[in-house]
C-alpha cells in the first residue's frame, strides 16, 4: 500500500547498525472526541483507493475520505461500510475473517471485529499531522503501525492502546512493514532506508542500499531473498536478507507501489501509470505490462486462483490472470 506524500528526499547512504527501540510515549489513550463517519457515496468504488486485503473469501479495500468497501463475491460487487472517520486510509490488514484494522491520515486507526460490517476508531491524533502508512499484526493482540517522520507504534492489546517507539535516529517516512517467516520483519522506507528485524520487531538493523530514493514496498521471497522497490521504477533484489543488493531492469520509470506472489510462484509488482511487472522465474527478471488507460495502481490481491483485484486512482478493477499471460502491452 502507498499513500503519496510529497517532501524532500535527500541523498543518504545508510550505515548498517543495530538500533535499540526507545519508548517515548508509554501509553496512547483512545481519543474522546466523537468521530465523524465517512459519507456514504454511491460511487465510492470508483474513488481513490489505496490498499486492499483478502482473507477467507472476503475482500476489503480502503482509501480516500475514510472509504472502506467490502466484497464477498470475488470482487464482482462491493458494499461500503460505516466507518467512524473521514480521514484518508492508507493501509488495511486482517488477522482473520473477522478481525481487522485500517490506518491512515490524522494518525487514525480503526478496528473491526465482525468482518468489516462495523468499525470503531481506536486511535486518532490529528494534531500530530503524521499519516500512518501501514499496519500489520502477527496475532490478534500484538501489532505495529508505521508512518511519516519515523512514526512507529506498537500494541499488545489488539489496538486499544498504542506505544510510540523509535527504530532510527532519522525521521524519514516508514512506508511498509511485512513479515518474512519466523521472527523476521522488513520495513521499506524513505531516502533509501531499509530495515530488518530478526526478533519480531524488538530491535532493528538499518541495512545499506545502493539507492537514495524512497522504497515503497518489499516482497520477501524464499529463504533470505527479498525484493525492494519504489520511486522511478527502481527494483532491487537481495539474496542475503538485505546485506547486498542487485538492481533489476523494469523497463519503466513509474513509481512502483505494491507486490504479490501467487501460489504458483508468479510475482506481480504494480505501479503508477498502469504499470504491472510480472516475473515467472522467481523474481530474477520481469516483463512489463502497461494498462491502456495508464491510471495508477496502488495495490493488488488475488481474489481467486484466476482473478486479480487492483485498487488505485480508478477505484477497483478485476483482471483475469490470463490477460497478463496473453499480452505484453494494452
Amino acid at each position: 500500500m502507498v499513500a503519496i506524500i510529497f517532501r524532500r528526499v535527500p541523498w543518504r547512504w545508510p550505515v548498517a547498525a543495530a538500533i535499540c527501540l526507545l519508548v517515548v510515549a508509554p501509553v496512547v489513550a483512545q481519543d474522546q472526541d466523537p468521530p465523524e463517519f465517512a459519507v456514504q457515496a454511491p460511487r465510492a468504488s470508483k474513488s481513490l483507493l489505496i490498499d486492499v486485503a483478502a482473507v477467507d473469501g472476503l475482500l476489503v479495500a480502503v482509501g480516500s475520505r475514510g472509504h472502506i468497501l467490502l466484497s464477498e463475491d470475488q470482487g464482482e460487487s462491493w458494499n461500503q461500510a460505516e466507518v467512524p472517520t473521514r480521514s484518508g486510509l492508507n493501509a488495511v490488514h486482517f488477522h482473520d475473517r473477522n478481525l481487522g484494522w485500517a490506518a491512515g491520515h490524522d494518525g487514525v486507526i480503526v478496528r473491526t471485529q465482525d468482518g468489516g460490517t462495523t468499525w470503531e476508531r481506536v486511535y486518532w491524533v490529528p494534531e500530530d499531522e503524521n499519516p500512518l502508512m501501514d499496519v500489520w499484526f502477527p496475532d490478534a493482540d500484538h501489532g505495529f503501525a508505521i508512518g511519516a517522520y519515523g512514526s512507529f507504534f506498537e500494541t499488545s492489546d489488539g489496538g486499544i492502546t498504542w506505544t510510540s517507539r523509535y527504530i532510527s535516529e532519522d525521521d524519514f517516512h516508514l512506508n511498509q512493514i511485512v513479515p518474512a517467516g519466523g521472527e523476521r520483519l522488513y520495513i521499506a522506507a524513505e531516502a533509501g532506508l531499509f530495515y530488518r528485524s530478526d526478533d519480531g520487531g524488538a530491535t532493528w538493523v538499518d541495512l545499506p542500499t545502493p539507492y537514495g530514493g524512497s522504497f515503497f514496498g518489499v516482497l520477501p521471497l524464499e529463504g533470505d531473498s527479498v525484493l525492494a522497490f519504489g520511486l522511478r521504477g527502481h527494483l532491487f533484489r537481495s539474496d542475503d536478507a538485505g546485506e547486498t543488493w542487485t538492481e533489476i531492469e523494469t523497463h519503466t520509470v513509474s513509481m512502483l507501489t505494491n507486490s504479490l506472489q501467487l501460489a504458483d510462484g508468479t510475482i506481480i509488482i504494480t505501479g503508477l501509470g498502469g504499470v504491472v511487472l510480472v516475473s515467472h522465474d522467481g523474481g530474477q527478471t520481469f516483463q512489463l505490462h502497461q494498462h491502456g488507460n495508464r491510471r495508477g495502481i496502488s495495490a493488488v490481491v488475488a481474489a481467486t486462483d484466476e482473478t486479480l483485484v487492483y485498487v488505485g486512482e480508478f477505484g477497483i478493477r478485476t483482471l483475469p490472470l490470463s490477460e497478463l499471460n496473453d499480452r505484453k502491452d494494452g
